[in-house]
């Protein structure tokens, strides 16, 4: 695991300087403390930081073929790199190294681009083809790894990192508003936007050519809902999902260094623990953390999942105070703003496992692949709530939902409730987006200067999801099918996986996911949705997949989440620290936002008349963003 860096000077003649290079690649010290290296060529530079996992002695970055005319620098981990390396060995490729980096550059010489369809792992690297004067970058299919870039005046900058990139010094430091909006609604901003005008994040499952002053993206693989069935029995179907996962475990489990699962207690995290322990054959190391707060806690869960698996098992208490003294740090962990509050026990969970091993397996994906969100169901509750008679909607049931006393308990009734009724009459991908996210269209309006909404209309805001409202476009995609491919391509992989990765790489902990291997997703997208959403009853066959081999009690647990109490910090411990932040003359300075509205937020919620913890917690992470002051 590393983080990279690297740009080519437009002009040719401009010799990349060293310095410069190396100021960004300290930038990203935390990806990788091990090791560093860099290829300076002409008007090239490119670096990287070295987490070492695999040939801790030969993995030295950069690397390249054997006459020294492609290089690359790698950020992940290639699963299948043992497999590839032998079919390079027999086609006479020399290789100096057992490392899964050095595959890269041969497979580059005999595939060129298409080189990433044979990759499978977590992956974002830079290649330089030093003859043909050209540069190839990619990020892995489900977008594990980051990974930006920008054109400026005078080169094309790269890095895993926008804390890097921000170090070359053609990079500008300017608020991209259409950016902001985004990130309004959904907490995170989506790729290939970032916060910074003129910086792209290269989506996941796409590779970059630049050459010759000009670069073109191209994508070359996608998530596919709708195509043809399996014809498979729930017995097979549950037989497969567990040789599939049994076999994605097995190859995350592949290092030189101490590894370990992440055990939360819910049932893909749990499904990964077990199929580690049949495919490891020595007993498997488990870390959890617990909390105060009952609402939130889950440790006797996974406490329970481990005295039945036999693992050693690690667990570490965190008090309220642990977790609010990291908040005036989350800025050092993002380099762009994330209103999604279990950040901060990924992080705690990610430094108390770094005390033990280097690498890590979790269970991120499974949610997405199987249906395991409520809102899944909630989307077939939706459809029942729009045959009500609108007089009897607005008259009766909004009205007693919006009466319910406030809670600030972890998905409280009442708070699932209020975002139900407010999302259920809206299409299908907007609705989504209101439940998951923070401001709607409404909200924004009275948050934002009007100079700013003018500049970015709502079509331009909201066009990830307008696709998802209309059947029309989607073939014969199921409406559950719809948002779950609607979380892959979007939630998943720009708010869960970027917030996975920085906190475990601020650990530097190295984190696998084998629910994201990309052949057992293309395997579970064949399932009939049926076994996914049963009902009401989601990630029907995992369950089926792992019943006997996981206690009952964590197979039907209702899902939680890894939620944190800020509705209560808000309103008590934190109270101080946001009244600072949302301090009225700051804002003013700022100029984005209208203050009297912040203000009401603030007011209505301390009071308990209203629960605005997403609302003020997402705006807090904007104006905590070190760069939104540059």
């Amino acid at each position: 695991m590393c983080g990279i860096i690297g740009f080519v000077n437009l002009d040719q003649q401009q010799p990349a300087n060293e310095r410069i290079a190396r100021a960004m690649n300290q930038a990203i010290l935390h990806r990788g403390p091990d090791d560093e290296g860099f290829y300076v060529n002409a008007n090239v530079a490119m670096g990287m930081r070295r987490l070492s996992i695999i040939d801790l002695a030969g993995g030295h970055q950069p690397i390249s073929n054997e006459d020294g005319s492609v290089w690359v620098v790698f950020n992940g981990e290639i699963y299948n790199y043992q497999e590839l390396r032998q079919g390079l060995l027999a086609r006479g490729h020399q290789l100096r190294t057992n490392s899964d980096t050095e595959t890269i550059v041969h497979l580059y010489e005999d595939y060129g681009d298409d080189l990433v369809q044979h990759l499978n792992g977590m992956f974002g690297f830079a290649l330089w083809d030093e003859r043909r004067q050209r540069l190839l970058i990619a990020r892995d299919r489900m977008g594990e790894k980051p990974l930006y870039f920008t054109q400026t005046d005078s080169a094309f900058v790269f890095a895993s990192e926008l804390k890097a990139l921000v170090e070359h010094p053609s990079v500008q430091r300017r608020i991209n508003l259409l950016a902001l909006r985004k990130y309004l609604q959904y907490e995170f901003v989506p790729s290939p936007h970032t916060m910074l005008e003129g910086v792209q994040k290269l989506p996941p499952a796409h590779r970059l050519i630049y050459e010759t002053g000009q670069w073109r993206t191209e994508r070359y693989w996608q998530i596919s809902y709708g195509g043809e069935r399996l014809k498979i029995s729930e017995d097979e179907a549950a037989e497969e999902v567990r040789h599939r996962l049994r076999e994605a475990v097995k190859i995350r489990l592949v290092a030189d260094v101490p590894l370990g699962v992440l055990l939360s207690g819910g049932i893909d995290s749990s499904a990964t623990a077990q199929l580690a322990c049949e495919a490891a054959g020595n007993r498997v190391k488990t870390f959890s953390i617990a909390f105060e707060e009952k609402s939130f806690d889950e440790s006797s869960y996974a406490r329970k999942v481990a005295e039945q698996l036999g693992t050693e098992h690690y667990e570490k208490r965190f008090t309220e105070r642990d977790m609010l003294d990291i908040v005036p740090e989350i800025p050092r962990l993002l380099d762009e703003p994330l209103g999604d509050g279990s950040l901060i026990p990924t992080f705690l969970l990610s430094k108390f496992t770094r005390e033990h091993v280097t690498v890590a397996l979790g269970g991120d994906g499974g949610d997405e692949l199987f249906a395991g969100y409520p809102t899944y169901g909630a989307h077939r509750m939706a459809r029942l709530y729009q045959m009500i008679p609108q007089f009897v909607r607005s008259g009766l049931i909004e009205p007693a939902v919006a009466s319910l006393p406030v809670s600030t308990e972890n998905l409280s009734f009442d708070f699932k409730a209020k975002r139900f009724v407010r999302g259920a009459s809206h299409g299908a991908g907007t609705r989504h987006t209101i439940w998951m996210g923070s401001y709607d269209a409404r909200q924004q309006r009275e948050l934002l200067k009007p100079e700013i909404l003018a500049a970015c209309p709502d079509e331009q805001v909201f066009d990830e999801v307008l696709g998802y409202d209309r059947v029309n476009g989607n073939g014969n995609i199921d409406l559950v099918e719809r948002m779950m491919k609607l979380d892959a391509t979007h939630y998943l992989s720009e708010c869960v996986l970027f917030k996975v990765d920085r906190a475990s790489m601020a650990a530097s902990l190295e984190t696998r996911a084998p629910f994201l291997d990309h052949t057992f997703i293309e395997f579970v997208q064949k399932l009939p949705v049926e076994m996914k959403l049963k009902g009401f009853t989601g990630k029907y066959i995992l369950k089926k997949a792992m019943r006997g081999r996981l206690p009952d009690e964590i197979i039907d647990r209702p899902k939680k989440g890894f939620g944190m109490p800020v509705a209560k910090w808000v309103k008590g411990e934190l109270r101080g620290f946001v009244r600072d932040i949302f301090a009225p003359d700051r804002m003013k300075r700022r100029g984005l936002f209208n203050v009297d509205y912040v203000q009401r937020l603030l007011d209505e919620h301390e009071r308990g008349v209203a629960d605005h913890r997403k609302l003020i917690w997402t705006l807090l992470m904007f104006e905590m963003w070190p760069l939104a002051a540059s």
